[in-house]
């Protein structure tokens, strides 16, 4: 039985989406499952994958376009096996990625979350170091060496105050991120909504320093075409809103207090105010500085919203 559901919610460039197949076919490990599920309509795509003639890769077409959300549902639908990989459609698994997760979940049986190490990559492939990532890594990233497991107040604190995580290369418990759900209200930040729900439900994280994986950080992605635009920023503000509220209700000060600063997410909105400038994205550039320099908003409702 396949231990590994890897899932590939696609749309968009379909020379990035092949090589990102390709890297999960290449794996050294053989106990995996991929599923691709298709939101596009570009030509050919169907073809390409019938003539790869392997039984461990499934595909299929939505009938008609679902957006992020409904694709992404409709992939935790879809998966079966112990353990699952929401995977970016245009990443790169590098070969020993399963053979890592496996040896973590022996080790750790029941881990909700796996991060392996990761490293970032541009649209040519080339390994970068942008100023976010090395935020990340200095400043928010817990300090650890080989494999460590993290969970509750500590772990969710951590996350709110800095979003270190690289959500394509997590690995999740199946049962544990079906329970949680993708929040139906939210777009740009549910990545970080779904890790901090699982926690609250007792969810652990296994934190690795081996690399496995390559994120794949460029203009044409809609995380960073939504940031310059603000859009993130509005809803980010939302977001750290409720999930204050959510923390106090837990009894976690240090997390509620870290989800009110946002200290991390002010200072990224503060890096991008010059692209929205260079843009003239007038709704972009008030977006980013109210998120960068007003008090959080109050929510408008206690709690969090109810999921799907």
């Amino acid at each position: 039985m396949t231990t590994i559901d890897i899932m590939l919610p696609y749309y968009g460039d379909v020379a990035l989406m092949q090589t990102a197949v390709r890297s999960v076919i290449a794996q050294s490990d053989p106990d995996w499952r991929l599923t691709v599920v298709d939101d596009g309509t570009e030509p050919g795509v169907p073809e390409w994958f019938a003539a790869l003639d392997d039984p461990r890769v499934r595909y299929q077409r939505n009938a008609q376009n679902l957006g992020v959300t409904g694709n992404f549902n409709k992939c935790l639908d879809l998966a079966e096996a112990e353990y699952m990989v929401m995977m970016g459609t245009d990443d790169v698994m590098l070969p020993g990625y399963v053979a890592q997760i496996r040896r973590i979940v022996k080790e750790y049986p029941g881990v909700g979350i796996i991060q392996p190490g990761v490293e970032v990559i541009d649209s040519a492939g080339q390994v970068v170091n942008t100023i976010a990532d090395q935020a990340k890594a200095r400043i928010y990233l817990p300090r650890f060496t080989g494999t460590v497991l993290m969970g509750g107040e500590a772990l969710a604190a951590s996350l709110l105050r800095g979003c270190w995580f690289y959500f394509p290369s997590l690995c999740w418990r199946t049962e544990a991120i079906k329970k949680a759900g993708f929040r139906p209200d939210l777009d740009i930040i549910q990545d970080l909504a779904i890790v901090v729900d699982m926690i609250e439900a007792g969810a652990t994280m296994a934190l690795s320093d081996d690399l496995a994986f390559q994120y794949r950080r460029h203009d044409a992605s809609v995380s960073s075409a939504e940031a310059v635009a603000g859009k993130r920023f509005a809803e980010a503000r939302r977001y750290f809103a409720g999930a204050a509220v959510q923390m106090d209700a837990l009894g976690w000060p240090k997390a509620a207090r870290a989800a009110r600063r946002y200290t991390a997410s002010r200072l990224h909105a503060v890096t991008l105010m010059p692209s929205a400038l260079k843009a003239r994205s007038v709704p972009g550039v008030k977006n980013l500085a109210r998120h960068a320099f007003l008090p959080a908003p109050r929510p408008e409702q206690p709690g969090r919203p109810v999921k799907r």
